[in-house]
């Protein structure tokens, strides 16, 4: 099951490309570094789980 790669941060509604850094959680909530780092703390809002660094991509998967 490949990872979806949501392309706006839930919380600010930055945009977010594959080549952005961003977080998520294992649900795959994704916020953008400014939000993770200061509003969330790096926690989850939604589910109060861990945000880590999500993969970057050169393109969408085929």
């Amino acid at each position: 099951m490949a990872l979806q790669m949501k392309d706006a941060c839930e919380t600010c509604h930055a945009e977010l490309d594959w080549q952005s850094t961003a977080y998520i959680c294992s649900y795959e909530c994704t916020f953008c570094e400014t939000c993770t780092a200061g509003t969330h703390d790096h926690t989850c809002p939604n589910c109060g789980g861990e945000l880590v660094r999500r993969p970057k991509r050169e393109r969408a998967a085929n």
